[in-house]
């Protein structure tokens, strides 16, 4: 038996044939609590990455894992795409970078049981995707990844309030402030 060959990297085309319209509109239209957590993803020599792919799933407030269908929704006559329904919560966003390495996703606070949004980034030059996580209100005190980490890394996995009802999470794939990845794999971070 031959021994698997190694990914590859497999971009840039994630703004292209991934990403879809209202993507990052997780959150009913209209709905009075609506949150907006926004950021960029800078590379190790601090530039924005322009064409990656950031999506989030997260609980629903009630802290139901399950979400509702919906988001890649097609026409059955046509197989169009139809979009989200915008009513049902469907805890799950994937939005492209723009050419800034901006990215927004407009979606339901967490509940305070699992106070994050799990993140996960696609990005040219990366052999697999990276997963984080994005702690929104800094988390609950007995969560088990942030007491993991030493005081000086928990910071780059908590959004920072930016006014009423926003906040900003900046993803670091290297260098000074690197965001902490998390590996599933083997039950670590890195």
């Amino acid at each position: 038996m031959r021994a698997p060959t190694p990914s590859q990297t497999i971009g840039p085309f994630y703004g292209y044939a991934l990403p879809f319209p209202g993507g990052g509109d997780v959150a009913p239209l209209g709905h009075p609590e609506a949150i907006t957590v926004r950021g960029r993803v800078y590379d190790g020599a601090g530039e924005p990455v322009p064409d990656a792919l950031v999506e989030t799933w997260q609980a629903a407030p009630d802290g139901s894992l399950t979400g509702e269908r919906g988001s890649l929704r097609r026409d059955p006559v046509t197989g169009g795409f139809l979009g989200r329904n915008g009513v049902d919560f469907t805890g799950f966003a994937r939005v492209a970078t723009d050419a800034d390495g901006h990215w927004v996703v407009r979606t339901l606070p967490p509940p305070a049981a699992l106070p994050y949004l799990s993140v996960c980034l696609f990005a040219r030059g990366l052999t697999r995707h990276l997963f984080t996580r994005a702690y929104v209100d800094g988390g609950a005190a007995d969560d088990a990844v942030l007491s993991a980490l030493p005081e000086e890394r928990r910071g780059t996995l908590l959004a920072r309030t930016e006014g009423p009802r926003a906040y900003r999470f900046d993803i670091r794939l290297q260098g000074p402030g690197e965001t902490v990845f998390l590996d599933f794999g083997t039950g670590g971070q890195s």
